[in-house]
């Protein structure tokens, strides 16, 4: 299906969802932004690479690209309507929620293009949205994935892990494994390894497909076992089937690490 006419079904299912005539999804040069509030979202696609093998890519992560925009005054109103006048509005759960699937939806749509090399997507869920949503997760974007002819198995769910959300790992291991019954790919996304118990622990009990941390903070350590930690979380995630990623790495004393401490794959602008 042509773009403008994902864009115009997707406008319509937005309207429907939302009762309001607001049209959030924007077709500009033959990519999709769309808008929430006065923020324009778009994607950004960064290569997943194979550690050894660098020209060899498995797949894209997905970022958000954000701008601000400047809306007409009747759209504006609508949107604050939208995001103020929630009845059974509970912790922001339902506004965290609408975002991602609007961003989600945009990164789907702007991965079109690229989807012929069957690689896999990564698209982040926030914690919140997990918590948020009692049932059926992947449900509502497993029908964006067939309107847009594509398949479950080619999308990685991935979800940042951090400590404020420590005492819900039993929710949202429920959550994304409700992912991984629908047949996508799961995810675990870790800033550094600080709390390595708790993180190896989260690890063995969901056997996640890929678990990736950043080289950036990994840079900022100071810790004369680092290297045993990051052997021993590479090995881990091997150990329980899945594929570790050294992602954000901007220096080649990184990308050197990744290979020293095993890690499979990699991901970051010094590859670029």
């Amino acid at each position: 299906m042509p773009l403008q006419n994902l864009v115009e079904y997707f406008n319509d299912r937005f309207g429907q969802e939302h009762r309001s005539s607001f049209r959030p999804f924007l077709l500009e040069e033959e990519s999709i932004s769309t808008l929430f509030g006065q923020i324009k979202i778009g994607s950004v696609f960064s290569p997943i690479r194979v550690t050894q093998k660098p020209a060899e890519i498995i797949g894209h992560a997905a970022k958000l690209k954000v701008s601000t925009h400047d809306v007409q005054y009747l759209y504006s109103d609508e949107i604050e309507n939208l995001l103020s006048n929630r009845p059974h509005q509970d912790n922001n759960f339902e506004t965290i929620i609408d975002f991602d699937r609007l961003s989600r939806t945009t990164h789907m749509l702007n991965y079109l293009p690229l989807a012929h090399l069957q690689g896999a997507l990564f698209l982040e869920v926030d914690p919140r949205h997990i918590l948020g949503i009692k049932q059926d997760h992947g449900a509502y974007f497993e029908e964006v994935i067939e309107q847009c002819g594509l398949q479950t198995k080619n999308i990685v769910i991935s979800m940042a892990v951090s400590s404020p959300y420590a005492r819900h790992y039993p929710e949202l291991i429920t959550g994304l494994n409700n992912y991984r019954h629908r047949g996508y790919q799961i995810a675990l996304k870790f800033d550094y390894v600080a709390q390595e118990g708790q993180a190896f622990k989260l690890i063995s009990k969901l056997s996640p497909n890929y678990v990736s941390l950043s080289a950036r903070h990994v840079d900022e350590v100071r810790d004369n076992n680092l290297l045993e930690k990051l052997r021993t979380l590479s090995a881990l995630v091997a150990l329980t089937g899945g594929q570790s990623i050294f992602q954000q790495i901007e220096q080649k004393k990184s990308a050197l690490l990744a290979r020293n401490t095993g890690f499979e794959l990699v991901q970051g602008r010094y590859y670029e």
